[in-house]
């Protein structure tokens, strides 16, 4: 049974202050880079609740001379750090102080930016704390009457803090200590009550969103869907989460950075919430909801119906047309790929099967018998169809390439990608590559309609299938689909035997009936949904109602061929500019495999023109 909604306190809306553990940590340093300057002190003081639970302090020997004004500065010299030891002996007694809390600073970036430096040459890696700057929450906070500016020492003043700042570093961390907790006192009555909306309160967020926090009280913390709406009622947009509340949350803070997302909230009036048995229920909930109710601001999903196929037709001479409604003419020869996202890959994916299959290209409907006054296109000329039309390929003969052209579709798509592979290749090696392009990507556009067609129609003609994923928590996930569709899904307790409530969700799941082949009797995302969550490890079929199989030679294995080269072609950044140094700059061995796989489906892997990345 799905946990019900319950009213949820104000402390439920993040991790309350009171309980968060703040590492309120001051440097001083021999200069203000830490490319070029090293550490001479560490201080730092552990607080929760208001209270003081430990303190750090180190001298650090920086390895270099302590610049006379810095002397001056702070009352460290070389003589007061020679027997202190380096920063690498200081850093892991430090990170130990400090783990699992939240790092306080004033001026955050300049401490927090040594401290990465000294992990850094120590070859330490960096454990991301959660930072606070004192001096960021100040400017949002204070007004110019209260303080001239933000420097510690004023603040220090203003909050009568117990230590007055002298630029030494413990001296400095607790008197940051009294500063933060006036600071959060002030936010406090702002109501900021979490560490979560302390951390985004900075943030360049709008008041008029920021105000709309209140919106996610009374939200389950539970797996579900959840829909915005007008002052009218209207749905605005629907998602999904495995932590409704949460996620909600974040749309009235920094971490939401669409702009159609801001659109949408400045509309906003109410949410709505539907909490889910499980997180696959939730998804599959979402799909549904938004196709029922196309939601202004979702993009994806809204209109199902629309998705274009591609049909071998029910004629005597049948031919590839893109149509939009799947009908139940399979036992008449009618075959199906799809659903598409455009109609143009759909139509890529025709003229692919044109390229390898003499298949007829002209629209009319043709009788068994020719006209005598029909005349010969083009194509028949050239040899590329048949020209059943004007009587040189009866119907018997036509058969044999529209049951060539239906096995592709269905079953054995090696001939297809053979063929398309080698003429790329071939254009390729001519350096006729926009060519090679179009090749490449009719054939990327086949492999893909076909690969989701044939991984659609077992499952949709499958009666029911039975399937269980055990739980983090012990207990078992489990999952009814029936033709493809979500029909029911529950959780069993842990410990408690599943059988008796895979019985009963299979005698009060939906009754389904079966649509045309290959359509599944659900929206096919959906039943991608409910794929993907079968392919997972460890998920154990208990009951099958049918055959669950995909063809050896089925354009699955093609797609995953394919895919990897089509993904090389994302390493060719645009004008020789990576968008992402960490991700663009692969080593030899992958950059050598990139070009290679980018030629081996007609495109060179050449930098310098923005043309040379096209979507694939």
């Amino acid at each position: 049974m799905a946990p019900r909604p319950v009213q949820t306190t104000l402390d439920e809306l993040g991790t309350p202050l009171a309980e968060v553990t703040f590492v309120v940590v001051d440097l001083e340093t021999t200069g203000g880079s830490p490319a070029d300057c090293g550490i001479t002190e560490v201080g730092a003081v552990k607080v929760r609740g208001g209270e003081v639970l430990g303190e750090f302090h180190s001298l650090v020997n920086p390895g270099e001379p302590i610049p006379p004004f810095v002397a001056l500065l702070t009352g460290i010299d070389d003589a007061t750090v020679a027997s202190a030891p380096r920063v690498e002996g200081v850093l892991p007694a430090f990170l130990e102080f400090a783990a699992g809390a939240v790092l306080v600073a004033h001026n955050a970036g300049f401490d927090v930016g040594f401290l990465k430096a000294a992990c850094a040459r120590a070859e330490r890696a960096w454990p991301g704390f959660p930072v606070v700057d004192t001096v960021r929450l100040a400017r949002h906070v204070l007004t110019k009457e209260e303080a001239r500016d933000v420097k510690l020492s004023t603040l220090a003043r203003l909050f009568r803090a117990g230590t007055q700042p002298d630029h030494r570093a413990l001296h400095d961390a607790r008197a940051t200590v009294d500063v933060l907790h006036g600071l959060m006192e002030r936010v406090g009555n702002l109501g900021v009550h979490s560490l979560e909306e302390l951390t985004t309160y900075t943030s360049r967020v709008p008041e008029t969103t920021r105000r709309k926090r209140h919106l996610a009280e009374g939200l389950p913390s539970a797996p579900g869907v959840y829909v915005f709406r007008d002052h009218a009622g209207r749905p605005l947009y629907v998602g999904t989460s495995v932590d409704i509340r949460t996620r909600v949350r974040t749309y009235f803070t920094a971490a939401e950075q669409r702009t159609r997302m801001a659109e949408m909230v400045a509309v906003a009036t109410s949410v709505d919430a539907v909490v889910c048995a499980t997180p696959l229920e939730a998804r599959v909930r979402e799909l549904r909801l938004i196709a029922d109710l196309a939601p202004r601001y979702n993009r994806r999903s809204r209109f199902p119906e629309r998705a274009p196929w591609v049909k071998l037709t029910v004629e005597p001479f049948p031919r590839l047309s893109v149509v939009r409604e799947v009908r139940d003419d399979a036992g008449d020869g009618a075959v199906y790929v799809g659903p598409f996202g455009t109609t143009q890959q759909a139509e890529l994916a025709i003229a692919a099967l044109h390229e390898t299959h003499p298949v007829r290209q002209c629209t009319k409907r043709l009788p068994k018998r020719a006209s005598p006054t029909a005349s010969t296109c083009l194509l028949a000329d050239i040899g590329r169809c048949g020209a059943p039309c004007v009587g040189r390929q009866p119907v018997e003969e036509y058969a044999v390439v529209a049951d060539a052209v239906r096995a592709a579709m269905t079953a054995d798509v090696r001939g297809v990608l053979e063929t398309l592979l080698a003429r790329a290749s071939t254009l390729a090696g001519q350096q006729r590559f926009e060519e090679a392009a179009v090749t490449r990507d009719r054939l990327l556009a086949f492999a893909r309609g076909a690969a989701r067609s044939q991984r659609l129609a077992p499952l949709a003609a499958t009666r029911e299938l039975v399937a269980a994923l055990r739980t983090a928590r012990g207990g078992w996930e489990l999952v009814l689909v029936r033709h493809g569709r979500l029909a029911a899904t529950t959780t069993s307790p842990p410990g408690a035997d599943p059988r008796p409530y895979v019985e009963a969700m299979r005698s009060s799941g939906e009754h389904v009936r079966p649509r045309p082949a290959p359509l599944p009797a659900a929206h096919p995302e959906e039943t991608e949904q409910v794929l993907r969550w079968l392919e997972q490890p460890g998920v154990r079929i208990v009951d099958l109602d049918g055959e669950w199989a995909s063809p050896i030679h089925g354009a699955g294995a093609a797609r995953a061929r394919l895919d990897p080269m089509a993904a090389a072609r994302s390493w060719t950044p645009p004008f020789g500019e990576p968008r992402d140094w960490s991700r663009a700059a692969p080593s030899p061995e992958r950059e050598a495999a990139t070009l290679g796989r980018s030629a081996a489906v007609g495109r060179p892997a050449r930098r310098g023109r923005p043309s040379d990345r096209r979507p694939a």
